[in-house]
């Protein structure tokens, strides 16, 4: 009796944990969703974010100070957020930068194999310029396809750095 008593609490501790993380996925997909429908949200920003318990902490770079403040009116309006701390650095305006991004995208997605990165609404690969520095954040297929990225913009002109944060599937 008592090996049955203890198998039935140990079962409903189990679904009791599997249903506490599954409104977290829910919310975590509802944020995810938020951030990348953002209209304004594109190629030069690169936002993430924290969940703890129902709190939603927004990070990142973006280059309008309307996607810092879009992204985080969508976030508070998902089912299950009742905070949102929004940490987005908005980037400074810079003629220099702006000119550094635009040389960025077209060597990056002008470069063979390259271009499919650039194919969806929001690309996969993202450019971020601040100060002349210029880092890539997001996700490619390989670990060739970063270092590929990479080459095509670490020798541009104008840029005092580069730095290579792309992420891998494989």
């Amino acid at each position: 009796m008592k090996k049955s008593i203890m198998g039935l609490l140990v079962i409903a501790a189990l679904v009791l944990a599997a249903a506490a993380q599954e409104p977290a996925t829910g919310v975590q997909d509802a944020v995810f969703k938020a951030i990348w429908s953002e209209p304004s949200f594109g190629v030069f920003d690169n936002l993430s974010f924290k969940i703890d318990g129902s709190e939603v902490t927004l990070i990142g770079q973006s280059m309008l100070p309307l996607t810092k403040a879009n992204v985080g009116v969508r976030v508070a309006k998902v089912a299950g957020v009742t905070k949102v701390i929004n940490e987005i650095e908005v980037l400074p305006l810079s003629e220099n930068d702006d000119a550094i991004r635009l040389r960025a995208y077209r060597a990056l997605f002008g470069a063979a194999d390259l271009y499919r990165y650039a194919m969806a609404a929001n690309p996969s690969i993202h450019i971020i310029v601040k100060n002349g520095h210029l880092t890539l954040e997001g996700m490619v297929s390989t670990s060739f396809d970063s270092q590929r990225a990479f080459n095509a913009v670490r020798g541009l002109i104008g840029i005092f750095s580069a730095k290579n944060n792309l992420k891998t599937e494989k």
